[in-house]
């Protein structure tokens, strides 16, 4: 398995003291694929593991961003409470850095997203709303609008679906350090939509390179799915910040190969990753094959948005306290 954490190498990267745990968001490793990747001859394949975020997620870029600049402007004032909707990785990141950064966080979620994160929320003293969990994301979002209308001077709603925060983040950061650790190797990035913040911005910065990098976005396959975080955008409420002319291509992938792939990722390469990473590598692997068969080699970068252990439920030997 081979590491990449900037052109430097391992070897040479400092660790640093930090004054808030805000400041270790970014800066995530890149690893080989060797052993899928062999499915794909000629081929590399990069997998970036955003899930050594400090809130495990690569929504940890984003909400950060969110904050820290609304801060700076005013808009997160002190009294004020952060609300917005989620389906669960966000509202992790808005509950760990609101923990840090002493600001109140409500979230709104569906009702059925794991309890794992619906109990690290909480954890950070996060307020947790329930939406239906038949209107998926899209009634999250409608919800929070609604709580947001009502009292509109209690609350600060980033709204991450329409945020140019959000997709600049990864402009700034996830696009920047690919190009950093693989420069002009990379011709193809697959990420998945779910705010589609990471593909938007990702692909923005891999689009200024001088040699032609080729993006995929990744949907599932249907709109009754098993991606947890990721949007069947013909069937959804298309967030303000996407744009498909962003991105050169649509990679639909079925819930069972996104969920056979997070799979076979423990099982071959030690990585635990969530379903929706599952479903970004197999569709960069399929794009991969494709470049193996007509002989015309590359290398593909695609995204670990979580760790697996998000999608687990409450384990049976809990120790119970009694005082």
């Amino acid at each position: 398995m081979t590491v990449w954490a900037g052109r430097r190498g391992l070897g040479l990267v400092r660790t640093r003291p930090l004054d808030s745990v805000v400041e270790a968001v970014g800066k995530t490793p890149l690893v080989r694929l060797e052993k899928v990747g062999r499915d794909a001859p000629g081929v590399e394949l990069y997998l970036k593991l955003e899930l050594m975020n400090p809130g495990g997620s690569v929504k940890d870029r984003a909400a950060s961003r969110m904050m820290l600049r609304a801060l700076e402007e005013g808009k997160l004032a002190p009294g004020k409470t952060l609300i917005d909707s989620t389906s669960g990785n966000t509202g992790v990141a808005y509950s760990l850095f609101g923990a840090a950064l002493g600001v109140s966080v409500t979230l709104v979620m569906p009702s059925n997203v794991s309890k794992a994160r619906k109990d690290i929320a909480r954890a950070f003293g996060t307020e947790v709303v329930f939406s239906d969990p038949m209107e998926g994301s899209d009634g999250a979002i409608r919800l929070a609008r609604e709580i947001v209308s009502k009292d509109p001077d209690r609350f600060f709603y980033p709204d991450q679906y329409s945020n140019p925060d959000n997709p600049d983040a990864h402009y700034h950061g996830t696009g920047a350090e690919i190009l950093d650790a693989l420069g002009d190797r990379v011709t193809h990035f697959v990420a998945g939509i779910g705010t589609s913040g990471t593909i938007m911005g990702t692909s923005r910065r891999l689009r200024e390179h001088p040699r032609p990098i080729r993006c995929i976005a990744v949907e599932p396959e249907d709109a009754f799915h098993g991606l947890e975080g990721l949007k069947h955008l013909p069937s959804s409420l298309v967030p303000k910040i996407h744009d498909s002319a962003g991105y050169d291509e649509t990679f639909r992938v079925a819930t069972e190969a996104g969920w056979e792939m997070s799979e076979r990722l423990s099982v071959e390469e030690g990585l635990f990753v969530g379903h929706s990473s599952g479903a970004n590598v197999y569709a960069a692997l399929e794009i991969a094959k494709r470049l193996s068969r007509e002989g015309r080699g590359g290398c593909v970068v695609t995204i670990a948005c979580d760790r697996g252990d998000r999608y687990f439920e409450p384990i049976k030997w809990e120790k119970r306290y009694v005082w």
